[in-house]
């Protein structure tokens, strides 16, 4: 079903990367289950197609292409692999900071290197002792002439193990800094000395993706590796999360779910499984719940197009982004448990896809905010707490493909109006 929002373009992009996806990722999911390690060879060869850039301009040798585009390429790659839907949107979370924050001399030097695919980005900010609390963070960075001097430990970063170019938010700010300037933000080479990464352990799932951990002990950085002014870091990880890892993370969501549909109707409608000489999916409770699941996915995308469309469109959208990935998620959750029900035994086999859907859709909960996060935010919304303009309105501009237009302001006139 095409979404009202997608244009001609946006089907020949879908086309394009499922077609890859079927070519060149499918083909690899089984090593990636069975080595359970970082598979640098796809990451690498999905980078070179050029979908790390699909927001940045071209005049930095981007596609330009907007957020949908974004997000159905992540959703596609995640059909067939969520490790890899996780790669890309980790890498646009990376590359984002450069875009909206960078410097116009960070943009030439790393954005056509990015969106050419020879430079994988990541950020990180997550800490054991803060997790989501992002001020509580202890990593510290002190000036030392014309360097920054970082030490500290991050964890779950994204594409810790193949990243090329380290994001880092660190505390710059002491006691008598204000909180929300107490950070700062430094991009931080893989090569640097002192940076060191924990030797990969695999998790749960998305087997093939790496998020680990990264020890900087002494890490010396120019003062020109800074993104973002001083005591920004606050922003520059927030806008990563907001206007990138919620609708990423959305996106890897929604080719998980649709994995799990198209799985569930091959295997109930197949003429092998049939019960009183009937497909399964004849079953009233079976039926029914096939149903549910067509409704939550149909649900989870129009909700995920429409928030994606407005960054589009360069309107204000933070409640739609929050909302989109907390329904996302949780909709697969139910669609996923309803799915292991319907295949019962059959779906805890190594020999049918159902297990490691399950498995990668635990990973999507927590990064960019936890569901529990995102319905705190909203009633704030509701209830009118303010904390500020939206992230929507403060940075998707630079990337929306329709900014909105300014409304012309009245001819001045000798007398005011009565």
């Amino acid at each position: 079903m095409v979404s009202v929002f997608e244009t001609d373009d946006h089907q020949d992009l879908r086309k394009t990367v499922r077609a890859f996806a079927l070519a060149e990722v499918a083909p690899r999911v089984a090593w990636m289950e069975s080595a359970q390690t970082v598979d640098v060879e796809t990451s690498m060869s999905i980078a070179r197609q050029g979908w790390i850039g699909v927001t940045i301009p071209k005049k930095y040798g981007g596609m330009f292409a907007g957020h949908l585009a974004k997000t159905i390429a992540i959703e596609e790659l995640a059909r067939k692999s969520g490790a890899m839907g996780a790669m890309l949107q980790a890498s646009q979370l990376g590359a984002a900071k450069i875009l909206h924050f960078g410097t116009e001399r960070q943009k030439q030097r790393w954005l056509p290197t990015i969106a050419a695919g020879q430079c994988l980005p990541t950020i990180a900010v997550t800490e054991q002792e803060s997790g989501g609390n992002v001020l509580d963070m202890r990593a510290t960075a002190r000036r030392d002439g014309e360097e920054w001097v970082l030490n500290g430990r991050k964890l779950y970063v994204g594409n810790s193990h193949i990243g090329h170019l380290h994001g880092i938010v660190v505390r710059t700010g002491g006691d008598d800094t204000r909180r929300s300037k107490s950070l700062s933000a430094f991009l931080v080479e893989a090569d640097r000395p002192g940076l060191t990464l924990l030797p990969y352990e695999a998790p749960l799932g998305l087997h093939g993706f790496s998020f680990g951990d990264l020890v900087m002990h002494n890490v010396r950085v120019p003062a020109t590796n800074m993104i973002g002014a001083l005591g920004e870091g606050l922003d520059v990880a927030y806008s990563s999360s907001v206007l990138y890892g919620r609708p990423n993370l959305t996106a890897v969501a929604l080719g998980i779910h649709q994995a799990l549909l198209e799985e569930t109707i091959a295997f109930t409608t197949n003429p092998l499984h049939q019960r009183r000489g009937a497909p399964l999916a004849e079953l009233p409770k079976i039926h029914q719940r096939i149903g549910q699941i067509k409704q939550r996915l149909m649900t989870a995308r129009a909700l995920a197009y429409q928030a994606v469309h407005m960054l589009d469109h360069g309107q204000p959208c933070d409640d739609e982004l929050m909302s989109a990935k907390e329904y996302g998620v949780e909709a697969l959750w139910d669609s996923a448990l309803a799915v292991m029900k319907i295949h019962a035994a059959a779906g805890l086999r190594r020999d049918r896809p159902i297990e490691r859907l399950l498995r990668d859709s635990f990973h999507l909960e927590a990064p960019a905010g936890t569901g529990d996060i995102q319905i705190h935010r909203l009633a704030e919304s509701a209830l009118g707490i303010n904390h500020g303009p939206p992230w929507s309105v403060r940075l998707a501009p630079l990337t929306a493909l329709h900014p909105p237009s300014t409304p012309e302001k009245p001819a001045a006139t000798e007398e005011p109006a009565a």
